[in-house]
């Protein structure tokens, strides 16, 4: 057993990571080719299409949406739990989607760009394991139609009809192919410098510190990421920046063992392992 795998089982999950360095190279892997359940880490890949789309000049970031009240796509932040219909920018709506990981947020973006748009950017960048299935209203419909009731259970046999908790059956990419998605962004490689640079600065701006961010805790490293979270799902992708320069393209991904909502040592071995990893490069 791998000292990764060690951290993992003691935090009572399955978890799969890749960790690289964005200008040597060299990697950490475990599990970094297994087909994972993505949650709201997806919503990278609606980031990147969107400023893609700007720089050829098909979208406005300026563009204002009203999103009306029964409109709203379930969710716990942002748009999906105000009361009135809200007017903002698309370029505001993508700020909400990564800071906060507003579920209504994405829905809208993902209206405007367009699901093939998605897939056909991830197809040409040779990110073939990854693939988005579904909007998150369809998600969260999926998962009221298989539970059988609006409350999210903690019952196994309920979480176990889940198809969104099936790779082959919702959004779905690999470690590896998160982090080489990161890397395309932090090299100015996924769209034009401006629009790598604004997305950069949108995932550095996420709130959640109890993940990722949780393994580095000091004031000089720069932690950029997005969080995914589903019933016995806790995820985290990012890019680890510390003051000598190194650059470090994070993905973990865990499955719990248990099914309850609150999961606090599946949320800190993601910033455990993903420390273990850094280190470890870093030599």
């Amino acid at each position: 057993m791998t000292a990764i795998e060690g951290l993992f089982r003691t935090a009572g999950v399955t978890g799969f990571l890749h960790v690289v360095d964005l200008d040597t190279g060299a990697e950490v892997a475990h599990g970094a080719d297994e087909s994972v359940v993505v949650a709201s880490v997806f919503k990278v890949a609606l980031l990147v299409e969107f400023f893609r789309q700007v720089d050829r000049r098909l979208l406005d970031p300026a563009e204002r949406v009203t999103i009306m009240a029964d409109r709203h796509t379930a969710g716990s932040t942002g748009v999906s739990v105000m009361t009135d219909d809200v007017t903002l920018s698309l370029r505001d709506l993508t700020y909400l989607m990564i800071a906060v990981s507003d579920n209504t947020a994405a829905d809208a973006v993902l209206d405007r760009i367009g699901l093939p748009a998605v897939n056909t950017m991830l197809a040409a960048f040779g990110l073939d394991r990854t693939w988005v299935e579904h909007d998150c209203r369809e998600l969260f419909s999926s998962m009221v139609e298989d539970a059988g009731e609006e409350e999210m259970s903690t019952d196994p046999v309920l979480i176990s009809r889940l198809r969104v908790l099936d790779p082959a059956r919702t959004n779905r990419s690999t470690p590896r192919d998160m982090t080489r998605l990161l890397g395309m962004i932090w090299r100015d490689e996924a769209a034009s410098p401006e629009s790598c640079a604004s997305m950069r600065r949108l995932l550095g701006l996420q709130v959640w510190p109890h993940r990722l961010a949780a393994g580095f805790p000091y004031d000089d490293v720069a932690v950029s990421g997005k969080t995914g979270t589903l019933p016995t799902i806790r995820n985290e992708v990012g890019v680890v920046e510390y003051p000598d320069g190194g650059r470090y393209a994070v993905a973990v991904f865990t499955r719990s063992y248990g099914t309850a909502q609150n999961q606090p040592r599946a949320d800190a071995v993601i910033g455990t392992a993903a420390r273990a990893a850094v280190e470890r490069l870093r030599g």
